[in-house]
């Protein structure tokens, strides 16, 4: 039997898999607030009400998020201006995905509540993956096992000089 190790996904397995919506520490409220550290955190870009990271726990590889400053957990609660912006971010960060790995297609939504699958409630965040013909296969249809072909530095490298 063949094995694919993944240790990076450890911490998040032995979590629970989703941030405590009790804990008082926001991991990306953490993330706005320490600029000196973005690329030990897989910070992109920065804009005025928000910023781009790279998902450390990726469903393929350039999976993105699109974070606001504003630490709100409903969309609908958001400022205009912070939408606004985390829309054109989604934007940049399509174009940067499809220079960077020039993808067939693209997935692009966000999860709001628990119930929907949010793995971090109480701060909305927008997620951009790029898709490819056939990139669903046996692994993760039958296996539940997604296989990720690249390390979180590489993907860093490929896409922060695209913005």
């Amino acid at each position: 039997m063949e094995r694919l190790w993944s240790p990076w996904r450890y911490d998040y397995i032995a979590s629970g898999g989703a941030q405590d919506s009790k804990s008082s520490v926001c991991v990306f409220c953490s993330i706005h607030a320490d600029p000196e550290h973005d690329e030990a955190n897989f910070v992109l870009h920065r804009a005025s009400r928000g910023f781009v990271v790279l998902n450390i726990y990726p469903y393929i590889s350039g999976h993105l998020l699109i974070v606001p400053n504003e630490h709100v957990g409903e969309l609908d609660a958001a400022a205009k201006e912070t939408t606004d912006e985390l829309m054109d971010l989604t934007k940049r960060c399509q174009t940067a995905l499809r220079t960077a790995y020039q993808p067939a297609g693209f997935n692009m939504g966000m999860n709001l509540g628990k119930s929907a699958g949010a793995g971090i409630v109480d701060h909305i965040h927008i997620h951009i993956m790029p898709r490819w013909t056939g990139d669903t296969n046996f692994m993760s249809t039958i296996g539940d096992t997604r296989v990720i072909p690249e390390d979180l530095a590489t993907t860093y490298n490929k896409l922060r000089d695209k913005f």
